[in-house]
């Protein structure tokens, strides 16, 4: 469950990025910000803390490390500085060319 979580997230903020490159919009580019949306006030409400910490920790791992995304603790421990960056440069992107009017 973790990973799809997961992968989605990463998909939608990838998409995001992307469209704001491409200058694309359309209706996936609105699912991915209500995604992303979504997923931040869970986050942020949850004390910027993934609410599986606290089911990893119930079941035995005493540290709460959700360690199904394919990558090490040592990398995922900088995910939220590395999407929030990437969200950040797509959503920037995306309101300058929305501004300039070259949104296709």
């Amino acid at each position: 469950m973790h990973t799809a979580i997961y992968a989605v997230q990463m998909a939608a903020t990838l998409y995001i990025l992307v469209a704001g490159v491409r200058g694309r919009r359309g209706r996936h580019l609105g699912l991915a910000f209500a995604l992303v949306t979504v997923e931040s006030m869970v986050f942020f409400g949850n004390g910027r803390r993934c609410p599986l910490t606290v089911l990893a920790q119930k079941y035995g791992d005493p540290r709460g490390y959700v360690g199904d995304t394919w990558f090490s603790e040592r990398c995922t421990r900088h995910n939220f500085a590395a999407f929030a960056s990437l969200l950040a440069l797509g959503t920037g992107l995306i309101v300058i060319r929305h501004l300039r009017g070259s949104l296709r």
